[in-house]
This record gives structure tokens, sequence and C-alpha cells, in this order.
């Protein structure tokens, strides 16, 4: 039985309202275990705003779940158990739910009690406040699972439940969050092999072959040259190495064109050099059923693609689609980890 941990995030966002709204539609799949970590007072209230009861049984400690039929459970740290956690405010209180909650997660990675991680948004401001030395979800947990913050590779992605290997934009990102003006200087022929390979095994494991392109770091990709010597230098001889592994890879693109191929499946996925490069096309087609999925960890880790949504928190108004796509895509991944 594969055993799934799903972390609330901030509580004080849209995180428990998500978990609540769709496991009161959808129960948990048959012969699976959910773990929920974080504030049970974050549940509640959620609940009792819908009107609906209890979709889960509370444990004492995360090793429990091992002796538990299919169904969810929740585990609240003890750590989160006497505090507030104001309903769509950005408070220290809800950073360290999300460090604490995402904390024990790890741990239960690690002792093989859970097999993948879906998280809940977080504020990363809050998280720092409370004491957690993190950009956010993708460094936290590259450093406390032993693979190192250079070794992972951010990767979102369009996911239809109903059909995943359908024709939607996927897209690595070679840099995460710098300023633009470091992008340059942080592009190297190593940085983008290794993200080829990681976003290569990606798509392999969807079961998708067609090839991945690459895109440029300069407008028309550098125009053999004249805008730019990062492609010739750094971009063109990483496509060459990888293409010797084995690799079906294609590019250097132009940044403008190559989104309009990739979405319509003539490539399965899509480096691109910058976050806006890649993550603008990707929301334009993707923003509310699209997942983040973290490469290069030793477990599948998924989170939906949006923020804690503090303004529309607990009214309601949030679509559900991303998180469905994230549990559905933890759920594809897990069972394929091993093969």
């Amino acid at each position: 039985m594969k055993n799934l941990c799903i972390t609330l995030g901030d509580p004080c966002g849209l995180g428990p309202e998500l978990v609540c709204r769709h496991f009161t539609e959808h129960p948990p799949l048959e012969g699976e275990r959910l773990l929920l970590i974080g504030p049970k007072l974050a549940l509640d209230r959620e609940l009792e705003r819908l009107g609906a009861p209890a979709f889960f049984s509370v444990l004492k400690s995360p090793e429990a779940l091992l002796e538990q039929e299919a169904g969810a459970y929740l585990y609240e740290p003890p750590q989160l158990a006497r505090l507030g956690f104001p309903l769509g405010k950005a408070v220290v209180e809800g950073g360290l739910a999300a460090g604490v909650s995402l904390d024990a997660a790890i741990e239960t990675l690690k002792a093989g009690i859970c097999h993948g991680l879906l998280t809940c948004p977080l504020n990363k401001a809050m998280l720092q406040k409370a004491g957690f030395a993190f950009p956010g979800h993708t460094e936290f947990l590259a450093e406390k699972l032993g693979v190192g913050r250079d070794n992972v590779c951010m990767h979102l992605c369009g996911h239809d439940p109903e059909n995943p290997q359908a024709p939607m934009l996927r897209v690595s990102l070679a840099t995460t969050h710098p300023p633009l003006c470091d992008v340059p200087g942080m592009i190297s022929r190593e940085r983008i092999l290794r993200c080829l390979r990681l976003t290569a095994a990606f798509t392999a494991r969807l079961g998708l072959d067609a090839p991945i392109a690459v895109c440029g770091l300069n407008p028309h990709a550098g125009e053999s040259g004249c805008i730019g010597s990062e492609e010739g230098k750094t971009i063109i001889p990483a496509i060459e190495a990888a293409r010797a592994e084995g690799m079906n890879v294609e590019g250097p693109f132009p940044g403008d064109t190559i989104f309009h191929f990739a979405a319509r499946g003539q490539y399965s996925a899509v480096l691109a050099m910058y976050h806006d490069q890649g993550l603008a096309p990707l929301k334009l087609a993707h923003f509310s059923q699209a997942v983040n999925v973290t490469l290069g960890l030793p477990y599948p880790r998924t989170s939906p693609d949006h923020g804690t949504g503090y303004d529309i928190a607990g009214t309601g108004k949030a679509s559900t689609e991303s998180f469905h796509s994230a549990l559905d895509m933890v759920r594809l991944l897990t069972e394929r980890q091993d093969g």
C-alpha cells in the first residue's frame, strides 16, 4: 500500500480549504493512506464553514499510520496545538506551522512511512521569519533530504488527471528566482545538462517520447552570435553533451516561438533559462491547473502552482483544479517511482 503525505502549508492561507473541499467531495482512493500534517484548528474551521463532517482521523504520531486501514489521517505536530492562525493574515505563526509540518513530512519520507509528498502553499517571508532559512519549499526539501540545492530542478506543468499524456506545456527552469541581471552568470553547461537529465527522466516516467526543447537566453536565441554569446558558448555545448548521452534534445530555440509548438505536443517539455521566460506562457495556458514538481529529489513531490491566496482564503472562491492535478501527479509519480 502506498502512503502519501500532504502538508497544509500556511494554515492562514488556502491550504486547509483546498484539502477540505477536495476530500469532502473525493475520498481517498481504495487502498490508499493519506497523512495530513498541520494544525487541526485550520481544518476544523474550514469543515465548519462547509457544514461537512471530518473526513480524517487523528493520529498521535506519524508512525501510527502504518497500523491503519486505507483512509485519511491527520498528525498535528505538538508545537502547533496551542497556536492561533488568523485566516487570511500573513503572520509568523503561519510560517512556523508550514516549516514544522514540512520538517515532520520529511521525516516520514526518510523513515519509509510515506512514499510521496504534496505540499500546500506557504509564505516564504513568514517561513523565514519563523526561523527557517530557506527561500521556499524546493530549497528546504533539497537540503533536508540530502540532495543539495544545486542538484534539483524546478518544473511546472499543465496536467490533466484524466489524460496525463495530453498535449500540455511542461517547463523546467535552469534558474529559479534570481534577479534577472544575475541569470547570464548562472547559466552553465553543467547546470543545463543536469536539468536536461532530470527533465528527460521525468518525461520518460510520464510515458512521453517527444523531444525536449531548449530555449536560448537571448532574443532570437542569439541570432548566431549577433545578440549575445551564451548560446554558442554554453547552451549549444550542453545540448550536444545531452545528445551524446542519448537524450532526445533540440534547440536552442527563441523563447517567443517555441512554446507555441510545445503546447501542441511537438515537444514533451521545454527547458527555459529563467523564471518568467518559462512560466509566463505556462500560466497563460494552464493558470488554474498547473502543478509544481521538484525534479531530483529521492521522493516524488508536487504542489499546486499558486500561493497562499490570503485574500480569498476561506471564501470558497479558489479553484481546486491545481490541487487536484497536484494530487493526481504525486499519485502517478509514486506508482511509477520504482519503474
